[in-house]
């Protein structure tokens, strides 16, 4: 790869003359790259974006902006994936996302697919990202939380210190899970669990107020989580039973489209 010490052309004070930057590579305005950081030749970084000293941004990998990408992080470069053999592949970060020491963060793996994450995300030390998961905005990922391949996260969840979680599982929004559990299915929407593998242990009630969801919305979303999981319902009864007792709203809704689309099944 030709990379080109910026000390031998003129670029930003920020920008480190000990790093090492592909010509290639697109910077916005005021981005900070440390020393002994190496950007690649297809990287595209967002303005005020600070790279620390030894991360790696590597492959097709775009980030927004407002981002802080901390040592020994390495962004971007290829899954960890059999089937990968040197296909085209992205992978796309929003803005105002922290991304701690020793994450590593995989583009997809078939030509043309994506890794993607949204905005204002909190990815703690080691943690690990794979190819071709989708990963929502404002969530928490605790130290070690590892996604396999395909896995898909909602909004405003959080996941516990090393957490393991099956590849193609779902976690809905506002879900939280409990450090060291094992996820081998589908995590409802407002749930918290806990466990190997993790079950249902009850309703999110601190994600949902921080959340600001209503009093109202929250005990209706209780009375939802009894029928659905904490009495001997088949699922088509227990939305027969949420339809006839309980008022229609969007949380609700999703709630039982996010159950009705699981492929892997849903955490009892």
């Amino acid at each position: 790869m030709p990379w080109l010490k910026l000390n031998l052309i003129s670029m930003s004070s920020n920008i480190s003359p000990k790093s090492l930057v592909s010509p290639g590579a697109q910077l916005a305005a005021n981005v900070t790259i440390g020393p002994f950081a190496i950007i690649g030749e297809h990287a595209k970084i967002g303005p005020n974006t600070v790279i620390d000293s030894f991360a790696q941004v590597l492959g097709y990998t775009q980030i927004g902006a407002n981002c802080h990408i901390f040592p020994y992080a390495v962004i971007g470069n290829v899954p960890q994936d059999l089937k990968y053999t040197g296909q085209k592949s992205f992978l796309i970060i929003g803005k105002n996302n922290c991304i701690r020491e020793f994450v590593t963060i995989n583009p997809g793996t078939e030509e043309n697919s994506k890794t993607s994450v949204g905005d204002n995300n909190l990815i703690m030390a080691y943690s690990h990202i794979a190819h071709d998961c989708t990963v929502g905005s404002d969530n928490v990922f605790a130290n070690a939380a590892t996604l396999a391949g395909h896995v898909e996260i909602g909004d405003k969840v959080v996941i516990g210190g090393l957490v393991a979680i099956h590849q193609f599982c779902r976690l809905g929004d506002l879900s939280i899970i409990g450090g060291c559990s094992k996820v081998v299915q589908d995590i409802p929407p407002y749930s918290m669990s806990d466990g190997h593998p993790a079950k249902v242990c009850g309703l999110n009630l601190v994600g949902l107020r921080r959340g600001k969801l209503s009093a109202k919305t929250i005990s209706n979303l209780k009375k939802a989580f009894k029928i659905l999981f904490f009495e001997n319902h088949s699922f088509d009864n227990a939305k027969a039973l949420i339809a006839k007792n309980l008022p229609s709203q969007k949380e609700i809704s999703y709630l039982i489209d996010f159950i009705s689309s699981s492929k892997r099944g849903v955490s009892k």
